[in-house]
């Protein structure tokens, strides 16, 4: 089962030509500050500048020496009587006027004057050379990074998986437990990356891809790092949404990059996490269907047609969908192996516990065992957070290890929800107390059912008023149609209390009325447990096989007739129940008394004390509702 391992440092990627060599930006600014150095050497005007009307006096004072007249400026030098006072400078530059006079003038002073055409190149190539080398520069740019690893508008076609080297990955079969069967599977793939020529020799091809389907939680994830781990080898881990964009062609394209480097890096694991997000069946719709992920399924079928097993890339992938997973990707040649990673039993939830436990300081007294039975159909990522939240209780309490009351505390915390410190009204209270005790005695007394273990009247998660916690003895794969009746007389044992203590029914019993409704339909429609209807099934849709997830209920294939029959027998199954936890109540109407007192006193009634009440030999004086043998796996 799955460990909190160090997660794997990924390889540096590229980081594109720039990062590469930061010296030509640097370049580039030092031309730019050359060429605005020379504009101001060879542009700046020679000489302090003069007003145009002071120009004029020194002409008509004769302290004018020689000018040089151009489009737009006028330069001169000054005669030396004039030069010398240290206020008039020897060189002048003054902005020309439109004078017409002005050469008349010059020559009545007898002043030297000529002409100047001025070349205008330097500052004509700085006007546009500049922008251009900017826009250049700013264009390369943005090109190299849209070109770069990193990843933008041109890379969006390479493939994002991440690269783990061979020495990167450290995770071990030693830090997986729980799923035994499903590590031996995977030995067989860890040998093959080891020793390829052992079967090639004989002529043997090695599965293409092993599938990982199990319900959320259980480590497939964690099982295919630990076999690029044992082998040795290098390892890219993706996810199937990964492949999906919005631009058709891109998926395609980046399953056709991941076997280019996953080929070029043989032998390697490829790991697709959440294929279904990718694989869904295809679907002939009149309305069309999604073009981009049935072309990246369809590439992804190519390549692992055409891909050569013998130069040893294992295409490992998980999904807890397996039956919306299109047939073709199933089919022998592809993913030829399908490992199951169920939820453990409770010897590998103790070794799963045992695992996640030695980081964290423990109580001597700690029995992972019992820990381990009372949290039946736990997976491996429930008991690693209920190892972290048994830690976090008792650092929040200041105790120096963690002990067995921590764990029973974080255990209630998962499975009823946050305790809630909000008052309720006598009245309510006394309602929710008669409703648990009803559930609790109900079930203590009818057989086929877990013992209870805890009954509580302190309110927890959403909407959770009280609640009465069975924990089973050992792991069960079989219900009978007498432990399913039993359960259904528990569901509605809490609205039979309030009928015959109260004379009044509340709206406590909501999700009880939903739950055991649910388990007749399925009696009735899926199992065949209705002498009236046989044994046929009336389940039109297509259940998760892993996900609790609520499915819309589906009319099947049947008529009107059958449906009404359907219902009727829904009726009275329920109605049986109610009745039967009605007469068990009735007999045992004083222990409810006391029951419920003894809750409204102190909240929390542990099972022990709860049998005790009850004596000890009323768990059997009960007959069973009914009994059938075994008809299905849970």
């Amino acid at each position: 089962m799955p460990t909190q391992a160090q997660k794997p440092r990924p390889q540096p990627r590229g980081t594109g030509p720039l990062s590469t060599r930061p010296g030509s930006v640097w370049w580039a600014l030092a031309f730019v500050l050359l060429l605005g150095l020379a504009q101001l050497y060879y542009l700046a005007p020679a000489g302090r500048p003069l007003p145009y009307s002071e120009f004029k006096a020194l002409v008509k004072k004769g302290a004018v020496a020689e000018v040089t007249i151009g489009d737009q400026l006028i330069r001169g030098s000054l005669k030396t009587t004039a030069a010398s006072d240290p206020a008039t400078p020897a060189q002048f530059t003054t902005t020309r006027v439109e004078d017409a006079k002005l050469t008349e003038e010059l020559e009545a002073q007898q002043v030297k004057f000529t002409g100047e055409a001025v070349s205008r190149w330097l500052p004509e190539i700085l006007g546009w050379v500049i922008p251009l080398v900017f826009f250049v520069a700013l264009w390369g740019f943005l090109f190299r990074r849209m070109g770069s690893a990193e990843g933008g508008l041109m890379s969006f076609a390479r493939s994002r998986a991440k690269i783990y080297a061979d020495d990167e990955v450290k995770v071990r079969f030693s830090d997986v437990a729980g799923v035994e069967e499903a590590e031996d599977e995977l030995k067989e793939i860890v040998d093959f990356l080891k020793n390829p020529k052992k079967y090639t020799s004989l002529g043997g091809r090695i599965p293409k891809g092993a599938l990982l389907v199990g319900p959320p939680g259980t480590g497939k994830t964690l099982l295919a790092r630990a076999v690029a781990g044992e082998a040795g080898v290098p390892f890219f881990s993706l996810s199937g949404s990964e492949f999906v964009e919005m631009f058709v062609g891109v998926g395609a394209a980046r399953i056709r990059d991941l076997f280019q480097q996953a080929e070029a890096k043989a032998p390697c694991i490829v790991f697709i996490d959440e294929l279904d997000a990718l694989g869904k069946t295809r679907v002939q719709s009149a309305i069309g269907g999604h073009e981009e992920r049935e072309q990246t399924l369809n590439q992804l079928l190519a390549e692992m047609d055409g891909f050569d097993s013998r130069k040893g890339v294992i295409i490992m992938a998980a999904t807890n969908r397996p039956e919306v997973l299109d047939p073709a990707l199933l089919r022998p040649g592809r993913f030829d192996r399908q490992i199951l990673v169920d939820k453990p039993d409770v010897k590998g939830r103790e070794a799963i516990l045992r695992i996640h436990a030695k980081g964290v300081k423990t109580a001597p007294h700690v029995d992972l065992k019992v820990v381990a039975a009372r949290t039946a159909g736990f997976a491996g990522a429930d008991l690693a957070n209920l190892v972290n939240e048994a830690a976090l209780l008792a650092a929040r309490s200041d105790k120096a290890a963690v002990d067995s009351k921590d764990f029973e505390a974080a255990i209630d915390r998962l499975v009823a929800g946050l305790e809630k410190k909000r008052v309720m009204s006598p009245r309510e209270r006394e309602i929710v107390a008669y409703h648990e005790s009803g559930h609790a005695i109900v079930a203590s007394l009818l057989p086929g059912l877990d013992p209870v273990h805890k009954i509580s009247i302190v309110q927890r998660g959403f909407g959770a008023l009280g609640y009465t916690l069975q924990l089973p003895l050992e792991d069960r794969y079989l219900m009978t149609r007498g432990d399913l009746l039993s359960q259904l007389a528990v569901l509605l044992a809490g609205r039979s209390a309030e009928e015959i203590a109260l004379g009044e029914i509340s709206t406590g019993a909501q999700n009880d009325l939903q739950r055991a409704s649910d388990i007749a339909r399925a009696m009735v429609t899926e199992f065949g447990m209705s002498d009236v209807l046989g044994a046929v099934s009336y389940d039109g849709h297509k259940r998760a096989r892993f996900l609790d997830l609520p499915i819309a209920q589906e009319r099947g294939l049947y008529a009107e007739e059958t449906a009404r029959k359907i219902d009727a027998e829904v009726t009275r199954i329920v109605t049986e129940a109610h009745q039967t936890a009605r007469r068990v109540l009735s007999e045992k109407r004083d222990t409810l008394e006391d029951v419920t007192r003894r809750l409204l006193q102190i909240e929390v009634m542990e099972g022990g004390e709860l049998r005790q009440m009850l004596g000890a030999g009323d768990a059997t004086a009960i007959p069973a509702p009914s009994a059938a043998p075994p008809l299905r796996a849970q």
